[in-house]
């Protein structure tokens, strides 16, 4: 069996600096992806027992999504997973679902378990659990979510510059009468879309007034649904509709269908979130795509600089729109 000694030798270092890599601190990308490659030939696993009677810590990192069922944290939770294993660190996962309840459960798992630090994407606007991490001493860090009043770190997406092209996107097409299908009221994520969102319109001249607004009770396809239903049954109908969830948009679709409705013909639609089958749908969504594996290889990042007590601040990536035929865009060529 390899020891740190034969990964040294075989990546040309010194154990020292396999030991740095090992634990993030390596400041050259070169060494560390030299060292790493080496731990993968070898198939090196470091002795975290070992290391945690000499550090103090475990080598283990904790992951709380608010819903694996999302394929958007999904993926989230892979790249999460993929750049912590590439630095030495194990990960322990727990699927929120939505139930802060649920999530308070995890948080107690994990801090039972000694784990080096917490990343949370949190179920709902948050639970009074989050304070008490920070209040232990555990390295937080915040992902996709804000808490508000919770002082820890967020790694999220700027969604501003893509809702403002969309917004003028929108208004080219000749689609004046816009509806959102947002998260609950009072969740920070969907209260700063809509907000976003309605500037941006109104810089074209277009009014979202407060029936095209719809919440739905959860982000889920049947919340989708139904918000879609309500749009649809107003006096007067939108003509272009932005679900802010990939779940509540698939929702929205399926009432169009049901209707006998078609995209974009009698409705434009755009979906807050991009996933790889969306350029096969009929007709391919247009999307505001997140950076998602960089926000998981961010949120590690900054996480680990908490647990070695280095500065971490907020990460913002900007969000891209994503233009394909859901808005009755012309055909390509």
């Amino acid at each position: 069996m390899a020891n740190i000694k034969d990964v040294a030798e075989r990546a040309g270092v010194s154990v020292a600096t396999v030991s740095r890599v090992l634990n993030g601190h390596s400041p050259v990308a070169e060494t560390r992806d030299r060292v790493l490659a080496a731990v993968r030939e070898l198939g090196y696993r470091p002795n975290n027992v070992a290391r945690a009677l000499r550090t103090a810590r475990t080598g283990a990192l904790g992951l709380i999504i608010s819903d694996l069922t999302n394929p958007f944290f999904t993926e989230l939770a892979d790249a999460v997973e993929d750049e912590a294993r590439s630095l030495g660190y194990s990960l322990v996962i727990g699927n929120a679902g939505e139930r802060p309840a649920q999530q308070d459960d995890y948080i107690r798992t994990l801090l039972d378990r000694r784990i080096d630090g917490l990343l949370v994407s949190s179920a709902g606007t948050g639970s009074a659990m989050l304070s008490e991490v920070v209040a232990s001493g555990t390295p937080l860090v915040l992902l996709d979510r804000t808490v508000p009043g919770v002082d820890a770190p967020c790694v999220r997406a700027d969604g501003r510059a893509a809702l403002t092209e969309l917004a003028a996107h929108l208004a080219a097409l000749g689609r004046r009468r816009p509806a959102i299908i947002v998260a609950p009221a009072g969740t920070p994520t969907g209260d700063e879309r809509l907000d976003l969102f309605r500037t941006a319109l109104a810089a074209h001249g277009i009014a979202l007034p407060d029936e095209r607004v719809g919440a739905t009770p959860d982000l889920q396809h049947t919340g989708g649904r139904r918000v879609m239903s309500d749009f649809l049954d107003l006096a007067e109908p939108p003509d272009a509709v932005l679900a802010t969830d990939n779940l509540m948009a698939l929702g929205a679709m399926d009432e169009l269908r049901a209707r006998g409705l078609r995209v974009p013909d009698d409705m434009a639609l755009v979906v807050y979130d991009d996933v790889p089958w969306f350029t096969h749908t009929d007709p391919p969504l247009t999307a505001i795509a997140q950076p998602t594996r960089e926000l998981g290889r961010a949120a590690v990042h900054t996480l680990l600089a908490r647990i070695e007590g280095r500065p971490a601040d907020p990460v913002l990536l900007p969000a891209r729109l994503v233009t394909r035929r859901s808005c009755g865009e012309p055909p390509i060529g």
